[in-house]
């Protein structure tokens, strides 16, 4: 009876280890599912984050992050050197929507557990310089120079949607679901601001320009 009573308390001993362990995991399981809810984890596997489709996305994020911070400082010039009071508003406009695009950006960084880092852009470099040119080769005050300032704002905005446009199919072929959300919002403001310039210009601004 006692070798039996030993066995028993034994076997309920192994019962409470195993209970107690059962529990101890259930426990470090909430802890990792809190986390992950909190932001504080990666949704991204390792195996993909060292796929190199992944680490080609991330480095035009960083470019196109250079692009909008360096847009965003541009914005207030093209503002200033602008005739029409519509084409200022609509640059003072999209100045504050390039601000929500950052951070949306940073959104997405955090989403994919990266740091928020810029990258040189060349592209947008170049187009910045463009419209500082066109600013220095027109004359202050004449619709020929707010024709010219369309011209290069909307070259911003088409590298600016053929940028977002494929970063959003690659968060969507990667099953980014919401980074894909929130970059396809970029990319509809962008189509609406390059819509915008353009009624500016047929309505009234190349008129105006083609008669000075």
């Amino acid at each position: 009876m006692a070798a039996e009573k030993k066995t028993a308390d034994s076997k309920t001993t192994g019962s409470k280890t195993t209970n107690s362990k059962t529990a101890s995991s259930k426990a470090t399981n909430a802890k990792s599912t809190s986390a992950n809810s909190n932001g504080k984890q990666s949704s991204v596997s390792k195996e993909m984050k060292d796929s190199e489709f992944h680490q080609f996305f991330i480095d035009e994020l960083k470019d196109i992050y250079w692009a909008e911070k360096h847009l965003a400082k541009a914005l207030p010039k093209l503002q200033k050197a602008a005739t029409s009071e519509e084409l200022a508003q609509a640059f003072e406009k999209h100045t504050q929507e390039t601000e929500m695009h950052i951070q949306t950006i940073e959104k997405v960084f955090e989403l994919l557990d990266e740091k928020a880092r810029a990258k040189k852009c060349d592209a947008m470099e170049g187009l910045l310089e463009e419209a500082n040119s066109i600013i220095s080769d027109t004359d202050k005050g004449t619709a020929v120079r707010d024709a010219g300032l369309i011209l290069a704002a909307q070259k911003v905005e088409h590298y600016e949607i053929a940028t977002y446009g494929t970063l959003r199919t690659f968060a969507e072929k990667m099953g980014h679901q919401e980074v894909t959300s929130l970059l396809q919002q970029t990319l509809d403001n962008e189509k609406e601001t390059d819509v915008a310039l353009t009624e500016i210009a047929v309505n009234y601004i190349n008129e105006e320009a083609s008669e000075e």
